[in-house]
């Protein structure tokens, strides 16, 4: 097999969320096949502390920047610093989420349904056209959304963030059309991943749940990067327009 078709050597690729979680195993992921990176979120000195660690390891220039995914002055801020500090954008990586736990539907207020919507879908939307609309007039790329097993499988408890990664997934399938033939947009639809969020869990009670899984047991954050890697670099030319499960068989 030739493995060059997974080489990123050259490339620039965003990763929203990047500090940590799947968007740092995605992000290292990248630089180690050869990319440079920018690593955004909130927190601008997490960005740039896990930038440093990134950039010693890799040897490649990786770049930490705050920026509110929810929000779209922020967005255009965000882009406009790529492309001052590097040439294009390759590959965007809509990471950055939120589900905010509740105790029932009727105790989600407006403000926490509007923030849920603005980080899951709303930001996505406008960052991806803003860096699409780059991609387009240049050399073209590849934008990976992460989504959720939660948007093919509500549960109660996560329903606005379910609903929002199912517009997400709307999104990836229209912007494929939109953008195509030159930028590629695809969908990876994580499942449940033991990250730093998942340190807070009852350790029995998802013991009991992911007993149901066909592999039996939560993902590492490690194991998402083979998927990504596939949609951002050559290996995936083909491939637009697609809702890339990962959930080890989630019922």
């Amino acid at each position: 097999m030739d493995t060059s078709l997974f080489d990123l050597t050259g490339r620039v690729a965003l990763v929203t969320g990047g500090s940590r979680g799947l968007g740092y195993a995605m992000a290292r992921g990248f630089a180690h096949a050869g990319a440079d990176v920018v690593i955004a979120s909130r927190d601008e000195a997490a960005c740039e502390r896990a930038a440093r660690v990134l950039a010693a390891e890799s040897g490649r220039r990786v770049l930490g920047v705050g920026a509110h995914v929810g929000r779209w002055a922020s967005l255009e801020t965000l882009v406009e610093r790529c492309y001052e500090e590097f040439p294009a954008i390759d590959v965007l990586v809509n990471n950055a989420g939120m589900s905010p736990l509740y105790d029932s539907p009727t105790s989600v207020s407006e403000e926490l349904f509007d923030k849920v919507v603005a980080v899951n879908l709303k930001g996505p939307f406008r960052l991806s056209a803003l860096v699409a609309e780059r991609m387009t007039a240049g050399s073209g790329g590849s934008i990976i959304n992460i989504s959720s097993a939660g948007s093919m499988h509500p549960r109660p408890h996560i329903l606005p963030y379910a609903a929002a990664k199912a517009g997400l997934n709307a999104l990836t399938q229209g912007m494929a059309f939109a953008y195509g033939p030159s930028v590629r947009v695809n969908a990876i639809v994580a499942g449940t991943f033991l990250s730093d969020v998942s340190r807070s869990w009852d350790p029995e009670v998802f013991a009991r749940r992911s007993a149901a899984f066909a592999l039996g047991r939560g993902g590492d954050p490690d194991e998402i990067v083979g998927t990504a890697l596939y949609l951002a670099s050559d290996a995936s030319s083909y491939t637009t327009g697609s809702l890339l499960v990962v959930d080890g068989g989630q019922p």
